[in-house]
């Protein structure tokens, strides 16, 4: 049975690993368009990782399974090994969701310099399909990944039409605004242009700023419900493996009923917590398939 556990585990380590750098075994086509995609495809191509949404849940549904067996053989009864594999189960969720929105948040970081990059470019007499296509060579780092794509897309499709690729994968609010005024600019700009150019800049400064002001607010009541959601099982594990008169009780049926009870009281708790603390999302008004807002970013 320490056997088989160990094997497990060294699988369990290796799949999250794998999963983690994006490294994983592979199986399944590769992505070709935000429009060809699902929702949860979108996702984890957002959290930067090209697992299909088959390949993420098959390999989180292994990685608790293996953590209930470890667990189990450890602490001897499987209703307390339960909810902490639950939870081990969804770190690969977790990890990917925190990837996904510090990778939108970099883009929405950078897009106030992105403009001031096309903005000279304009400026110099460049066209503004030129000067687009440049962000995927000379501008801030997480808008040349995000553009990558685009140049290629842009001769093959259309300015226009690479533009909407390039929103539907971001999915976000404040890049939906930014590059519907790139294509109302690029269709009716003329000579004012350059003060369209100016004026997004300025806005999309000041949302940023209360973007930012949001995300510091609401951390540290996030870090905090987490700690209090895994503190009292992490004690739950280390008294059932050390003690004999607490792995005894806990094997009896009134401590399952207190464990069980506890999970499902601390699943409760956890829901309440979130719907409490999310704050409200931003409506993608120019989004189009795929709307993927702030709060399913975090969850």
């Amino acid at each position: 049975m320490r056997l088989l556990a160990s094997l497990l585990s060294a699988l369990a380590v290796y799949l999250a690993v794998g999963y983690a750098t994006g490294n994983g075994p592979r199986i399944g086509t590769p992505i070709r368009s935000a429009q060809q995609v699902t929702r949860r495809q979108l996702w984890l191509i957002q959290a930067g990782s090209d697992l299909s949404p088959r390949q993420f849940w098959a390999g989180s549904l292994l990685t608790g399974c293996v953590a209930l067996l470890v667990l189990w053989t450890l602490v001897g009864t499987w209703w307390v090994s339960l909810i902490p594999a639950i939870a081990i189960a969804s770190l690969p969720y977790a990890y990917f969701s925190r990837q996904r929105a510090q990778r939108l948040a970099a883009v929405q970081k950078s897009w106030p310099d992105g403009l001031r990059e096309i903005l000279a470019h304009v400026s110099s007499g460049a066209t503004l399909a030129a000067a687009v296509e440049a962000l995927a060579e000379r501008g801030p780092e997480p808008l040349r990944i995000a553009f990558a794509r685009f140049p290629a897309q842009a001769r093959m499709f259309g300015f226009v039409p690479a533009l909407e690729t390039v929103k539907e994968e971001l999915a976000d609010p404040s890049s939906d605004k930014v590059i519907e005024v790139l294509v109302l600019a690029h269709e009716f700009g003329g000579d004012s242009l350059q003060t369209v150019l100016r004026d997004l800049i300025e806005t999309i400064t000041a949302d940023e700023l209360t973007a930012e002001q949001i995300r510091t607010a609401g951390f540290e009541q996030r870090l905090e419900g987490v700690v209090v959601a895994l503190a009292p099982w992490l004690i739950l594990l280390f008294l059932a493996t050390v003690p004999a008169t607490y792995r005894e009780f806990y094997r009896t049926s009134t401590g399952r009923f207190i464990v069980i009870a506890a999970g499902v009281w601390a699943g409760l708790g956890w829901l309440l917590m979130r719907a409490i603390s999310r704050p409200a999302d931003e409506v993608r008004v120019f989004g189009g398939g795929s709307t993927l807002g702030p709060s399913e970013r975090r969850s």
